[in-house]
């Protein structure tokens, strides 16, 4: 997948930790669960810190308009020490930021404004304490949780994933590397994934000043932020995806150069990370009625969508290497097995080595997901555990056309692999979407991790009309939702 994810609020991340706003945290909730049946505790979630305003302790903003401070920023370690990266209150959060606590889980609003300016989508993690974020270790395991997509158009993604984040937002790290991280976990530090991306303003408490471009969309600097990544749910009304992205080292790695795989420099496929990985998109895969708005699909993205996902092992063993990748959907009280593929020399409906070898050499894509150690790699940052994120987000450099539309735009749509979702190709840019689907949101809900099979029983919860928003077909229509 292709992820850059860009505020235009205030300002971005800082390690020292400011003292003008008492940080809050909106509260969800997490299920536990095994044979017995689940059991419910209340977590809570941290905004990214890339959505921080930072300033030099007082009002002098050490990052505007997309370009740092000369004076207060000359170099990383002297950046990561002059600048204060400010908390936010249960209003902007919910105000300024559009996240919002509902039963059992948030809704995430697409733009938020307010007199100050807009922002446009948001990322949070869920958290195990007020300083450290929740590790889940999901093999020989299952996920599930509960997603409400009929307000989300083309070219958005609502994105529920994994990633191998210091648990401390890289506190003690930046520690050890003689950066300055005093925010942390609290303050949302730490963000890596395995498109090791570049506009992360801090990373391991060191500002990423050197080479800064401001030109760019987003702005971006020398260093990238790889880890391994695990992504459950990427999806708006109209395509999904869930796809395993290995990398071929253990934890947090800040890239530079080659290992990065920047595109721009055809290195793509010579980084450390998987940046295609094994994406099980129903539609690419050939079935073209499985997923989408209304009853002539299978899962119905007008109601509500519970999700589960299995990691199976071998031996089914918890100390086993992974093997599989299993999917089901629960709607209308019925559990709905995964769509077959449909795709002459590939057969199956999870995500497994052969799946994904098959898919590849079909698609004539290299098979990146093989060199970076497959899914035994995937399994092993699973066993080491990984941090939960949950996203909205517009997509600046491909505008969500490898999720939901024709990519890349330079080859035949009738091409096996290039045709991945309905949607036009010039519905997914971000300044129409900012304009005609301000009002663009999604719920996320009833998290459960357990064992296999104990997390869903073919129930789900009834639908609602989100507060009336929206609940019009011909309105729908019109906005070609």
């Amino acid at each position: 997948m292709l992820r850059t994810l860009a505020a235009t609020w205030m300002g971005a991340a800082a390690q020292q930790v400011g003292t003008h706003v008492e940080e809050f945290h909106p509260e969800m909730a997490l299920y536990t669960c095994d044979s017995a049946g689940c059991s419910k505790e209340v977590k809570s979630v941290v905004l990214d810190s890339n959505w921080r305003w930072i300033h030099n302790g007082q009002y002098t903003n050490c990052y505007k308009d997309g370009d740092w401070d000369a004076t207060l920023c000359p170099d990383p370690v002297t950046c990561a020490a002059n600048c204060h990266m400010e908390g936010n209150s249960e209003e902007h959060y919910k105000k300024t930021y559009g996240i919002n606590t509902i039963d059992d889980g948030l809704r995430l609003d697409f733009v938020s404004t307010t007199k100050y300016g807009s922002n446009f989508g948001s990322r949070v993690y869920m958290l195990d304490s007020p300083d450290m974020y929740k590790v889940f270790k999901l093999l020989n395991r299952e996920f599930t949780l509960t997603v409400d997509m009929k307000y989300m158009p083309c070219g958005l993604n609502g994105a529920v994933y994994f990633v191998e984040m210091d648990a401390d937002g890289g506190k003690s790290n930046a520690e050890l590397s003689g950066g300055n991280n005093k925010a942390g976990a609290k303050y949302g530090t730490g963000y890596c994934d395995a498109q090791c991306p570049h506009d992360m303003k801090f990373m391991q408490g060191k500002a990423n000043v050197i080479s800064w471009n401001a030109s760019h969309t987003p702005p971006i600097g020398k260093w990238g932020a790889c880890c391994a990544e695990m992504d459950i749910w990427e999806a708006n009304s109209k395509a999904t995806a869930y796809t395993p992205h290995p990398c071929s080292f253990t934890g947090v790695y800040v890239c530079e150069g080659v290992d990065c795989g920047d595109n721009a420099k055809e290195e793509r496929y010579d980084g450390v990370c998987d940046k295609d990985g094994c994406d099980f998109n129903s539609w690419r895969l050939g079935a073209r009625e499985f997923y989408g708005r209304g009853k002539d699909y299978d899962v119905n993205t007008r109601k509500k969508i519970t999700v589960v996902t299995q990691f199976i092992t071998e031996g089914n063993r918890d100390d086993g290497d992974l093997i599989d990748i299993r999917r089901f959907y629960v709607q209308d009280g019925k559990v709905i097995p995964n769509s077959n593929v449909s795709l002459a020399g590939v057969s199956g409906n999870s995500v497994t080595d052969k799946v994904c070898a098959d898919m590849k050499s079909a698609f004539g894509d290299i098979d990146d997901f093989t060199r970076k150690g497959g899914l035994k790699a995937m399994g092993e940052a699973l066993d080491r555990g990984m941090v939960l994120v949950m996203s909205l987000w517009d997509d600046e450099e491909a505008n969500m056309l490898w999720l939901d539309s024709d990519y890349p735009l330079n080859k035949d749509p009738s091409i096996p692999g290039v045709s991945r979702g309905p949607c036009a190709t010039d519905t997914g840019k971000p300044e129409y979407l900012r304009e005609k689907y301000a009002a663009a949101r999604v719920k996320y809900s009833k998290i459960k991790v357990g064992t296999i099979g104990s997390t869903f029983n073919g129930q789900d919860d009834e639908d609602d009309d989100d507060d009336g928003i929206w609940d019009d077909d011909r309105r729908l229509q019109e906005l070609h939702i």
